[in-house]
């Protein structure tokens, strides 16, 4: 295994990470799904013996349960060689008092005195100034002269500007973005990337593989790949265009699987699998292969967003996103997955009422009412 520096924080961790929020799951008996207890034990001690020493989970992940699967993993011999981060959503954060108690909760959970990183979950442009008056960040630093964490960070998803707004507000040990080979024009773009290396902001990679969706090329795809001077399986080439950034500390994937995990961790061991690692030509072989993937689109929607705001809330280039990645990408799990979530906020397209508004105003002509129920056909039945 590799190893990078993380941070500004003296220590290295492995180049590869393991992701908590797609452990293996059964059927509860209830018509939902849980974790796997004997496989997720399985998988992240196997983990920790070869060389993975940063692992990822958070509050909410697998229905509140991924905390205690993984303190349950790691307790006793595994957790002095290992770096645990975790994270607490503002929305569980009704009062300063919660702040602590959410936290003492999940110490107990994961079965340890501290956490290695602690972050704030899931920062977003609409609660960003309430975090701000709230001063999150300084209850973080109590819990740090308390040594219940060693470290504070955040996770986001979206543009530049909140993102830098973010990093240049306080002084984090630690950012969470999520970047892949179709990401690099869009969430943070390159900018964050080299944003967290000049603050040495310790950085580390979310969806690397767009939930899953970049393992296995489609065909126009893989006429890309195939055409390559060297030939690497899909899966590396996604985890190569970020392996290349030295700004980079760890780079999480959420397997599910012990083949994933193997697999993975022979790409991330490789001598080659440093910073610097992509040739000119890898570099075109990549951008070849984004621009095959964006060809494979069956909703000719732009995300302009003109379409909006819906009368009924629903959320229309979210919904028409999330069937063309699936169509993209040859899978629906991940986009499923999406859609739910989608739902539970009150975006999916159930709530259409089939006014007309937007159609009026979409510049791209589409048969938005239609589309809507074409898409939640694909995307509906994910059950958590």
């Amino acid at each position: 295994m590799n190893y990078r520096p993380y941070g500004k924080l003296g220590y290295e961790v492995s180049s590869l990470g393991l992701g908590c929020m797609r452990l293996p799951r059964v059927p509860d008996g209830n018509g939902g799904m849980k974790v796997d207890l004997e496989k997720a034990f399985e998988l992240i001690r196997y983990a920790a013996e070869h060389g993975i020493t940063y692992f990822d989970t958070a509050f909410g992940y697998h229905n509140q349960t991924s905390e205690a699967v993984l303190g349950e993993a790691l307790e006793g011999k595994y957790r002095s060689k290992v770096k645990i981060a975790t994270k607490q959503p503002f929305n569980v954060m009704k009062t300063q008092g919660d702040i602590r108690r959410n936290l003492e909760n999940t110490l107990k959970k994961l079965r340890t005195d501290y956490i290695d990183v602690y972050l704030i979950h899931n920062i977003q442009a609409g609660v960003w100034d309430e975090i701000k008056r709230r001063k999150v960040y300084e209850e973080y630093e109590k819990f740090c002269e308390e040594g219940m964490i060693k470290a504070i960070g955040f996770s986001y998803h979206g543009g530049y500007d909140t993102f830098s707004d973010v990093m240049n507000t306080y002084d984090w040990d630690m950012c969470q973005v999520q970047q892949n080979l179709l990401d690099v024009d869009q969430e943070v773009t390159e900018k964050a990337i080299k944003l967290a290396g000049e603050k040495g902001t310790a950085l580390v990679i979310m969806e690397p593989l767009r939930g899953g969706g970049l393992v296995n090329a489609p065909a126009p795809v893989k006429e890309v790949y195939d055409s390559a001077p060297v030939k690497r399986p899909a899966v590396e080439w996604a985890f190569r265009h970020l392996i290349n950034y030295p700004q980079i500390s760890t780079i999480l994937s959420g397997m599910s699987t012990l083949e994933q995990l193997k697999d993975n961790i022979e790409i991330f061991s490789k001598p080659d699998a440093v910073p610097g690692c992509l040739s000119p030509e890898d570099k075109d072989v990549i951008a070849r292969a984004k621009k095959a993937y964006e060809s494979i689109v069956t909703i000719s929607c732009t995300g302009c967003e003109y379409c909006l705001p819906c009368p009924k809330g629903v959320n229309i280039p979210g919904v028409f996103s999330r069937y063309n990645d699936g169509h993209m990408f040859g899978a629906f799990d991940q986009p499923r997955r999406s859609y739910m979530f989608l739902g539970r906020s009150g975006g999916d397209a159930t709530n259409c009422v089939a006014c007309g508004a937007c159609e009026t105003k979409c510049p791209q002509h589409i048969d938005i009412i239609n589309q809507l129920k074409i898409a939640h056909k694909a995307l509906e039945g994910w059950v958590e």
